[in-house]
């Protein structure tokens, strides 16, 4: 029997109690919106593809770093001298991406594969079976650029990772440990079938590739120039009798992007100058030139904001929101939580004062008056918050960006949506807890 969740004073009323008849309306037409952005953001290009439409619609000025990273500024009335206010999110998820030499055929079942090297932290086992749909860009030999999307309408054909049935997989799956019963390499698509005729091997490869040639112009070399991700092929879903919750892939983190992207649209004159930064490769480390640990970007536009502006005192003076989800207590798997501490959906936007791993490695650690600043914040505006932290001391853990602007000299601090099921192809969050991180990101911009 799970444990009772000892919950502090704060977090005792639960965050729909907070809101009114109307308030709760808003909230459930602003998670259509959020749905939608889901189902047209499976990957970080299509997600700043619709950032850029976004600043567009509403006339915001956007900086963009190559295709998968982006920022949206609101000039403040104050002197960026005396810092800014900045919330970064990232735009990728994790998923399967298609090796450089990807097509191969599978003579003693008859089949044609795509084969994948998986994309950040997953659990292999939830990405067999499922439908997937193929996203993303493959640049040609001569130079021009296929989008690609195939998987998405109805009318599409899906694609699959097969597993062996449970009549035969006792020896080579069941009395293994779970993270060894599913092998990287064995994540292989299935993407077709059907032999051209007269050839003598490699006959459904070669219908494969003239299939792709007559509709696309693409020919196999083409695959190493290309960046291919397959994804899950379903939409974003309520969950409940009541519709409160939400299903989909994704939400990891382009829950926070979504949020922090509606904040900054809706800023009209702050105090001090609002970024909303969306940086990419943060589940595998925030490494590359689009991640958060490439300072360039945002030096760039204090830069261009302010020519004259010595960038460092501007960071220095600068706070930070690190729009990131945490994990949320999961039934059935309460013993890894340190209940006390943990964040639970329908309680509202979580801060984490610190992430990382076991004595704190690889963390932020946010200063206690940072975190009075913003826990006052909070308060004030009537926002429902919690606190959390991504499970018991020696159980796990995980890090986000914060880290990395913490290490320019700003101030900053994890605030976002609980998830259940992170990192799993149909994550679940509370529509009241995006809501809330909405309100929590526009607050701190607009104070």
């Amino acid at each position: 029997m799970a444990k009772k969740i000892d919950k502090f004073s704060y977090k005792k009323k639960s965050a729909w109690d907070v809101f009114n008849k109307v308030q709760i309306k808003k909230i459930f037409t602003f998670t259509d919106e959020y749905k939608s952005f889901l189902n047209n953001a499976k990957t970080e290009r299509e997600a700043i593809k619709e950032i850029k439409k976004y600043a567009n619609k509403f006339n915001k000025k956007i900086y963009l770093n190559k295709n998968s990273c982006a920022a949206i500024i609101v000039k403040g009335e104050k002197s960026i001298s005396e810092g800014l206010r900045i919330v970064i999110s990232h735009v990728d998820s994790p998923r399967l991406d298609l090796k450089q030499v990807p097509l191969f055929e599978d003579s003693d079942s008859n089949i044609a594969l795509f084969e994948t090297h998986y994309y950040g932290g997953i659990k292999k086992f939830q990405w067999l079976t499922i439908p997937l749909s193929l996203h993303g860009i493959i640049i040609k030999k001569d130079g021009s650029k296929i989008h690609f999307s195939i998987g998405e309408n109805e009318k599409d054909p899906v694609f699959q990772v097969p597993d062996i049935l449970p009549h035969l997989s006792h020896e080579i799956q069941d009395t293994k440990k779970m993270n060894e019963a599913i092998k990287g390499e064995s994540l292989d698509i299935i993407i077709g079938s059907i032999p051209v005729k007269d050839a003598e091997k490699d006959k459904i490869k070669k219908a494969i590739l003239k299939k792709l040639n007559d509709d696309y112009g693409i020919i196999e070399e083409d695959f190493i120039s290309a960046e291919l991700e397959a994804v899950p092929a379903f939409k974003a879903r309520d969950i409940g009798f009541d519709n409160s919750l939400i299903g989909s892939y994704g939400q990891d983190d382009r829950s926070s992007v979504f949020c922090s992207l509606k904040s900054i649209i809706e800023l009209k004159k702050p105090k001090y100058t609002a970024i909303s930064l969306f940086v990419d490769k943060e589940e595998i480390g925030s490494e590359g030139t689009t991640s958060a640990q490439s300072a360039s970007f945002l030096r760039s536009i204090i830069k261009d904001i302010d020519p004259k502006a010595d960038i460092d005192s501007v960071m220095l003076k600068s706070k930070v929101i690190s729009a990131d989800v945490d994990a949320a207590i999961t039934p059935n798997y309460t013993e890894v939580f340190e209940l006390k501490n943990s964040a639970s959906l329908g309680y509202g936007v979580t801060m984490s004062k610190f992430t990382g791993h076991g004595g704190k490695y690889s963390a932020n650690d946010a200063s206690a008056e940072y975190v009075s600043e913003i826990r006052t914040l909070l308060n004030k505006m009537k926002i429902p918050w919690q606190t959390g932290e991504l499970g018991k001391v020696d159980k796990g853990g995980g890090g986000t960006v914060a880290k990395y602007y913490s290490r320019l000299g700003m101030e900053v601090i994890d605030l976002g949506p609980p998830v259940m099921s992170m990192h799993s192809p149909f994550e679940v969050t509370s529509k009241v807890d995006i809501y809330s991180a909405y309100l929590a990101y526009k607050s701190f911009q607009e104070n």
